[in-house]
C-alpha cells in the first residue's frame, strides 16, 4: 500500500513529517511518497537510515499557507504539495492522503479535486474528541456552519461507518449535541434531525447535552459545523488553561515541586489519555478518497500514527462501506 504525504504542511517544520514517515516504513511494509520541496525532504531523510526504496520524493515548489484563501490556493497554486498530492491521489497513484496543512485548503481540495461520494451532500470535518471513557468522534467540526437535518443525518452515517470500521467499535451509538436531553428541546434543526436519527437504523442515543461530551457516553456525536468548532476550540482553551494552571500551583514551591516528582508517573498517564498524537489526525468524510487531516503541531509520532490510520481507513474499505450505509439507512 501507498500513502501520500504532504511534506511542507504543519507547525513543526518537515522533519515532524519526515521522521514519522520513515517510523511508519520501519514498522510496516507501506510505502510513502513524500510530496514537497525536494532538497530540503532529503536533507531530513539523509539524517536517518531508512529504507529508501519505499520513500519517494516528488518535488513541488508551492506551498499553501494558513494565510491563503481555501478556494483560491486550491485553484491558483496548481504546484502546492497538497494539490498535486490531491492529484496523486485522484490517479491512484496512491491510495490515501495525508497533510497538516491549512483545514480549509483540505476541504475545498478534497470537495474540487477528489469530490464528494454519491449521495453525500456535504463532506465533514471530524475530530477524535477526548473523554472519560476514551476517545468518541464528533462532526461536523467547521466544514457546515449551516446546515439541514439530512445533513445531520448523512454525519451520522458517515461517524458511525469509521468508529465501526477503522476505530473497531461494535453497533457505534450517535448522539445528537443539543441543549437539552428531551426530544422536544433546541431549535428547528435538532428538532427535525432527532425525527430522522430516530427513524433511521442508526444505533441513535438521542440528544447530549454540553456536559455530557466529556463523559464520553456515546460514540459519535453529531451537530452542525459551527456548535461542532465551538466544542472544540473551547475544550482546546479549557485544557490549555487546566495543564498551565497545574504546572504553575506544582513549581511554586519546593514541596509542590517534591509532590510533582512523586505524582509524575500518574501524570504522565493522565495526560497520555487526552493526547491527540495517539490517533495522528481526523478523516475529512464524504469524498470519494481517503483523506486525514492531521494537526497543524504534529510531531513525528503523530504523523506515524495518522499514516497507521489512512492504512486502516483504506484497508477496511470504509468508503465503499458509507456509499452502501446512505442508500440503506
Amino acid at each position: 500500500m501507498k500513502i501520500i504525504v504532504d511534506a511542507m504542511g504543519g507547525d513543526n517544520s518537515i522533519e515532524a513529517t519526515v521522521n514519522g514517515s520513515i517510523e511508519a516504513v520501519r514498522e510496516s511494509d507501506l510505502e510513502i511518497v513524500l510530496i514537497g520541496k525536494k532538497d530540503l525532504i532529503e536533507k531530513e531523510l539523509n539524517k536517518s537510515n531508512y529504507d529508501g526504496d519505499r520513500i519517494e520524493v516528488i518535488h513541488t515548489e508551492e506551498v499553501i499557507t494558513n494565510n491563503d484563501s481555501p478556494t483560491l490556493a486550491i485553484r491558483r497554486k496548481k504546484d502546492s504539495s497538497m494539490v498535486v498530492g490531491f492529484n496523486k491521489l485522484n490517479e491512484g497513484y496512491g491510495e490515501a492522503f495525508i497533510s497538516t496543512g491549512n483545514t480549509g485548503s483540505l476541504l475545498a481540495g478534497g470537495l474540487f479535486l477528489i469530490k464528494r461520494i454519491k449521495g453525500i451532500d456535504r463532506a465533514a470535518i471530524s475530530s477524535l474528541y477526548p473523554t472519560r471513557n476514551g476517545m468518541t468522534l464528533l462532526l461536523d467540526m467547521g466544514a457546515n456552519v449551516d446546515c439541514k437535518p439530512e445533513y445531520l443525518k448523512q454525519f451520522a452515517i458517515m461517524g458511525s461507518t469509521y468508529s465501526e470500521k477503522v476505530l473497531g467499535i461494535s453497533s457505534p451509538t450517535v448522539g445528537l449535541v443539543n441543549v437539552g436531553t428531551e426530544k422536544e428541546k433546541g431549535n428547528m434543526l435538532v428538532k427535525e434531525s432527532y425525527e430522522l436519527l430516530s427513524n433511521s437504523d442508526i444505533n441513535f442515543y438521542g440528544n447530549i447535552e454540553a456536559r455530557d461530551i466529556p463523559e464520553g457516553i456515546v460514540d459519535v456525536m453529531v451537530c452542525d459545523g459551527f456548535v461542532g468548532n465551538v466544542i472544540l476550540k473551547l475544550t482546546e482553551g479549557i485544557a490549555n488553561l487546566f495543564f498551565s494552571t497545574l504546572k504553575e500551583e506544582f513549581t511554586k514551591k519546593a514541596s509542590s515541586k517534591f509532590a510533582a516528582l512523586m505524582l509524575k508517573p500518574q501524570l504522565k498517564s493522565f495526560k497520555e489519555r487526552f493526547d491527540y498524537r495517539e490517533y495522528g489526525g481526523a478523516p475529512l468524510l464524504g469524498i470519494k478518497k481517503p483523506v486525514i487531516k492531521a494537526h497543524g503541531s504534529s510531531d513525528a509520532f503523530a504523523i506515524k500514527n495518522a499514516i497507521k490510520q489512512a492504512k486502516i481507513f483504506t484497508e477496511k474499505r470504509v468508503i465503499d462501506k458509507i456509499e452502501e450505509n446512505i442508500n440503506k439507512y
